[in-house]
């Protein structure tokens, strides 16, 4: 095994930079600042942490796990078992990533992003006490960057579903007449793993089923779809329940695109994005 060499001083202000820009939402700059330096130390353990982080960023948790091999002897061990467990959640392997966000608790008891995470690992694992510990433990380490969710009741949500589909165009409420909108707790891990890549577990909502334009008259009849908005997810992602109000009305309308069969560009230009 190669001894482990250390970042200069000034490779490590170049890392820095490279966080900032990822801050700052240049990702496609970040990668090209951070390529010059893989150019000049290939496989070094510490830029293969920062590899992983961009490839997190970038939605690509697979490429993010092979990045991380070789990066145990990281600078920041605690940052490493953190990074690996985040990627794990993203490819819905929870038992993997509960233990290694764990791991990540021990080496650094304070890492609020940890227990955040550990906090959202233990919901998908149906348990919602030790979840909320978690919860309480990132909000006390950092109450502005990890607030508590809502405590919303489910009357007052599905209130709130309700007054979304009455703003919807009357002939989309009436293909909705069709098709149920559904309100649960979180994702299935079925739901989730459909797909290859899976969705991410922190999914607003979801449309399952054929868009209403596939329909024909010689079309074999088949289950009807469904739309279904995740309560949970919906709570964590607001801070109050105005931004509730305004993402779940969002999340309707995006599922409600891929109903009428728009893509994800389409879903923009409708301002259904």
């Amino acid at each position: 095994m190669k001894p482990y060499e250390t970042l200069s001083e000034t490779e490590w202000m170049q890392v820095e930079r490279i966080h900032d820009l990822l801050d700052e939402g240049e990702i496609e700059e970040a990668r090209a600042a951070l390529g010059g330096m893989l150019r000049k130390r290939p496989g070094q353990p510490d830029l293969r942490i920062v590899e992983a982080t961009l490839c997190l960023e970038e939605g690509e948790p697979k490429e993010a796990l092979e990045a991380l091999r070789g990066a145990e002897r990281s600078a920041d061990p605690a940052h490493f078992f953190y990074l690996r467990a985040a990627a794990a959640y993203d490819l819905v392997r929870f038992e993997d990533a509960l233990t290694d966000v764990q791991r990540a608790i021990a080496v650094h008891p304070e890492y609020g992003y940890a227990w955040d995470l550990l906090s959202r690992i233990q919901e998908h694992l149906g348990q919602p006490e030790e979840a909320a510990l978690s919860a309480a433990e990132a909000h006390s380490i950092d109450a502005e960057a990890f607030p508590l969710p809502l405590a919303v009741s489910d009357e007052e949500f599905d209130a709130l579903v309700v007054t979304s589909l009455q703003e919807l165009p009357k002939p989309i409420r009436a293909k909705l007449d069709e098709m149920p909108v559904l309100v649960q707790a979180l994702p299935t891990r079925e739901m989730l793993t459909a797909e290859d890549p899976p969705f991410t577990p922190d999914l607003l909502g979801l449309f399952a089923g054929r868009h209403i334009f596939a329909e024909n008259f010689s079309a074999t009849p088949s289950a009807p779809g469904a739309i279904c908005l995740f309560r949970r997810n919906l709570l964590r992602a607001c801070s109050d329940r105005e931004e509730l109000a305004r993402e779940v009305r969002i999340t309707v309308q995006h599922e409600v695109g891929h109903l009428m069969g728009l893509d994800e560009d389409e879903l923009d230009d409708w301002g259904l994005a």
